[in-house]
């Protein structure tokens, strides 16, 4: 008896080791949760497994995770004879929660298998295993062989949502402002004195008032200067056109105080006798075949003398092109200069928030600050303010640092990229370029420039929350 005992045991050891070796293969996996139950579909192909007549093969799916385990619903796969015992013993999957087969050894034998089993947090991110039990007689496992099958991953996916750091405007003491214009008045040959009804003077005179008026009638600005400089072409002496250019910007400047009393205005005059500069940018524009010849004389520091100068002009190549410039560019170097300086007082955050829709030039960048902060950090306001502000102030560092945050907020990485070139150096410009690689998927760049700044006091604990971002963004 000891004998056979001995050559029954290693028989089921045999059949167990030649089971073993076979492959179960799956395909068709479906993992789903609903409401509280995950759901698992599978199709097992048993085409390669052979069971003896007297043997059975338990395949229970089990969710693993860690040390966490849960076993699913069985299958088992009878040889013939096995098959025959089990129907007699009348177990069913309603009875029993398993499945039963008859394996057709050499045969094609495909199982759609379908469970569902309580959800546990656990299982969000686990794997699918299988266990296979090689039964003989009676139903109790001999050996376990876990195999992995395939992953479940239900986390939420990581969405990265860099964060950033905005950085206040120094406030302005005085919110000084200038409006300035260019005024082209007409007056007779060698006259100083202003018609206003002559030639073009009454556009003139009325585009001068209208820039004045726009400033005085401003309830919220007080004008403190108002500043001309009178300007005359090269053509005649440099001497007269120094009495020109002088008395003509005078006269402009009797002709606004006449209009206007201004208790705390000053007003200033300048003047510059010939507007060589203006000659040689309207030239650049210009196409004239003596063009090369004209702007060589106009940049030579020889003759030093204006008037010599003006002589070559006139004589270069008799004179055609310079009878071009008396007709065509000279008039516009006869104008006069003006620059209306005022001063904006300061505001509430009440007014602030009313005046930055309705009349943002008045605010201060600080202020418009001030106004985003009444704000929901991220909200369509929020933002909104951040845009009106670079809007008013494009070139400056720090109203282009935050624009460009708002945009990649809003996931407008190109326009944030423009609004950086212009942003203010710092911790908050590099935390800003890295926000803008962990969104376009470089993390190891990103990583790279964060961790440069998590001991840094403006972005230390931003870019410390954007590293964990980029963490978990690998793991899922």
């Amino acid at each position: 008896m000891k004998m056979n005992k001995h050559i029954l045991i290693v028989t089921s050891l045999l059949a167990a080791t030649a089971l073993q070796a076979q492959e179960i293969k799956v395909k068709d996996k479906i993992v789903e949760k609903s409401d509280s139950a995950l759901i698992i579909g599978v199709t097992f192909d048993f085409g390669e497994v052979k069971v003896p007549s007297d043997r059975s093969l338990v395949c229970t799916p089990v969710v693993v995770s860690g040390d966490s385990i849960r076993p699913l619903t069985p299958v088992i796969l009878n040889g013939r004879d096995r098959h025959i015992l089990y129907d007699r013993t009348g177990r069913t999957y309603s009875t029993h929660g398993e499945y039963e087969l008859r394996r057709n050894n050499g045969e094609e034998q495909f199982f759609e298998y379908t469970t569902r089993t309580p959800m546990a947090p656990w299982m969000k991110k686990s794997e699918v295993a299988l266990v296979t039990d090689l039964c003989g007689c009676g139903w109790e496992a001999l050996q376990n062989d876990r195999s992995p099958l395939f992953p479940i991953n239900l986390s939420d996916p990581v969405v990265l949502r860099p964060l950033l750091a905005y950085r206040t405007p120094e406030a302005e003491a005085v919110k000084a402002r200038s409006i300035e214009g260019k005024a082209f008045l007409d007056f007779p040959v060698n006259k100083i004195t202003i018609y206003p009804d002559y030639r073009n003077n009454p556009r003139e005179l009325a585009a001068i008032r209208a820039t004045i008026e726009s400033v005085k009638d401003d309830p919220y600005a007080t004008i403190t200067e108002v500043w001309i400089k009178g300007f005359a072409s090269p053509e005649g002496s440099y001497a007269n056109n120094t009495y020109l250019a002088e008395n003509r910007a005078k006269a402009l400047r009797d002709y606004v105080k006449s209009l206007y009393r201004f208790e705390h205005a000053t007003f200033s005059v300048d003047f510059e006798p010939e507007d060589w500069e203006g000659l040689e940018k309207r030239l650049e524009e210009m196409n004239l075949p003596d063009k090369a010849e004209l702007l060589a004389i106009i940049r030579d520091q020889e003759p030093r003398d204006l008037d010599k100068k003006e002589q070559k002009l006139k004589v270069l190549n008799g004179g055609n092109s310079y009878r071009i410039l008396l007709r065509d560019v000279y008039p516009a170097l006869r104008h006069s200069d003006y620059v209306v300086k005022y001063n904006i007082r300061n505001f509430t955050a009440e007014e602030a928030r009313s005046l930055i829709y309705t009349d943002p030039k008045q605010l201060s960048l600080n202020e418009m600050f001030m106004v985003a902060q009444s704000y929901e950090a991220g909200s369509e306001k929020y933002n909104e303010v951040f845009e009106i502000a670079v809007r008013m102030f494009p070139d400056d560092p720090v109203s282009n640092l935050n624009a460009a945050n708002t945009a990649i907020q809003r996931g407008q990485l190109e326009q944030a990229e423009r609004y950086l070139q212009k942003a203010a150096e710092g911790d908050e410009k590099q935390l800003a370029r890295a926000s803008i690689l962990m969104l376009r998927g470089d993390l190891d760049g990103a990583e790279k420039i964060l961790n440069t700044l998590q001991n840094s006091p403006v972005t230390g604990k931003s870019a410390q929350a954007n590293l964990e971002q980029i963490k978990a963004k690998r793991e899922e």
